[in-house]
């Protein structure tokens, strides 16, 4: 009986509405296929000028190569200096229409700073590796790309769109208050806001980004009574700082676990005396055998995938710190700001319900919602608590942050189309 009815619920749904690319959509499509080479020609450009987060002279390049695609659009281009967060800057384009505000989100910087040895950007058919080619500059194209189609179909001409392309995703300047001001306020004013991102693929599929979880650094210090190891366990010396960080950390592992959370252990020193350097990176430590620890020092992040989720997590790792050894203490520190979650919410979801009647009606594959457990954070994360947000709109690709990072470049092709479409859809009103 359960089985009939399941079938008589899959009948009882409504098939998948399937309708023609307007004329001007078509003339989208048409337009990023003609334009390919000149946007693998751009993406080249972009990846040869470094633009590693610290390479601020660089990532004003960068703004600049961009800035000269979006001005002849009728754009409204702007430099956001991000001195006072030891950052270079955000570029903010506006494009005024009567259509509701789209909000599209990428970044200028790299992983990969000038000294790394992994600097030009190389082709190999439809292939191509360099620094950056995917997070975020091949997703820049793309952003570029969609709107030059529009251009050409005449549907940016009533478009009301905003870019924000930060400066510093991957290692966001302080306080990130004041290093995100601006975007979180254009997502305060949008109506739906991309974030373009790398496409989400798994064994060949291509996926939809409703969810990122959120990336929180955290600083754990130990303490305790040094003294001759004989003493150890005794009621004068206790346990020690090391055998307290082990008692802290094993019980984040056992007593909170639960979907969509981690919380990794990056480095970790302990001994007599142990000490960490002011970026959190390099760890110190001296000691012996014979000598109880007299302090313990740990950083790692923390990853949830709500607001809520976040603060009761914080809330058990405070109360597992507590408990301490004899004649042990420790402190906990969340580094400030980070990176929020974007959570899965029902808007989320709508959107790429909304992508999915594009791809229906592109002949293009349609997209199942990704595990957030499987993306990083993003700047996305800051204005999806005020506007429905959709993420993983880049090119297709792999290796992000690591040498050989490289996109697959046809996708550029399909991920414009969608992308230019939508936009139009989502300012113009045609669902």
């Amino acid at each position: 009986m359960r089985l009939i009815l399941a079938v008589l619920l899959l009948f009882a749904l409504p098939a998948a509405v399937h309708a023609e690319p307007s004329r001007a959509e078509q003339t989208m499509m048409r337009t990023v296929e003609a334009e390919h080479d000149r946007h693998i020609a751009l993406l080249e450009r972009l990846v040869n000028q470094n633009s590693g987060t610290l390479n601020l002279a660089g990532i004003r390049a960068v703004g600049d190569m961009v800035r000269a695609e979006l001005e002849p659009l009728g754009f409204a281009v702007r430099w956001v200096d991000m001195g006072e967060t030891g950052r270079a800057g955000h570029l903010v384009a506006t494009h005024p229409g009567r259509g509701r505000n789209i909000l599209l989100i990428g970044h200028l910087d790299t992983v990969f700073e000038p000294d790394s040895p992994f600097q030009r950007f190389e082709r190999d058919g439809a292939r191509a590796t360099g620094p950056g080619v995917g997070d975020d500059k091949g997703g820049v194209v793309v952003i570029v790309a969609a709107l030059r189609a529009m251009q050409a179909a005449g549907t940016l001409r009533g478009s009301n769109v905003t870019v924000v392309l930060t400066g510093d995703e991957e290692k966001i300047g302080s306080p990130s208050s004041l290093a995100r001001r601006h975007l979180i306020a254009a997502g305060q004013a949008a109506a739906f806001a991309l974030e373009f991102e790398n496409l989400a693929l798994d064994d060949g599929a291509e996926f939809g980004t409703v969810a990122r979880r959120s990336s929180t650094n955290w600083t754990l210090t130990t303490t305790g009574r040094t003294g001759h190891s004989s003493g150890i366990f005794n009621d004068t010396l206790g346990y020690g700082a090391i055998y307290e960080m082990a008692r802290i950390l094993d019980g984040f592992r056992r007593d909170l676990p639960e979907p969509n959370l981690t919380y990794n252990v990056g480095v970790i020193a302990g001994g007599t005396p142990a000490a960490i350097d002011t970026e959190g990176v390099n760890a110190t430590a001296s000691g012996k055998t014979n000598i109880v620890a007299s302090t313990a020092i740990a950083r790692g992040d923390l990853r949830t995938l709500t607001a809520e989720q976040d603060t009761r997590i914080r809330a058990g790792m405070q109360t597992i710190v507590d408990a301490h050894l004899p004649r042990t203490g420790a402190e906990l520190v969340f580094g400030e700001g980070g990176y929020p979650p974007m959570a899965p919410s029902e808007g989320n979801i709508a959107l790429l319900e909304r992508l999915n009647i594009v791809n229906r009606d592109l002949g293009l594959p349609e997209m199942a919602a990704y595990d957030p457990a499987r993306r990083g954070a993003a700047d996305s994360g800051f204005v999806a608590a005020d506007v429905d947000t959709l993420g993983g709109l880049g090119v297709a690709g792999g290796n992000a942050h690591a040498d050989g990072e490289w996109v697959d470049l046809d996708s550029l092709v399909r991920q414009s189309q969608r992308a230019a479409v939508l936009i139009s859809r989502l300012s113009l009103g045609r669902e």
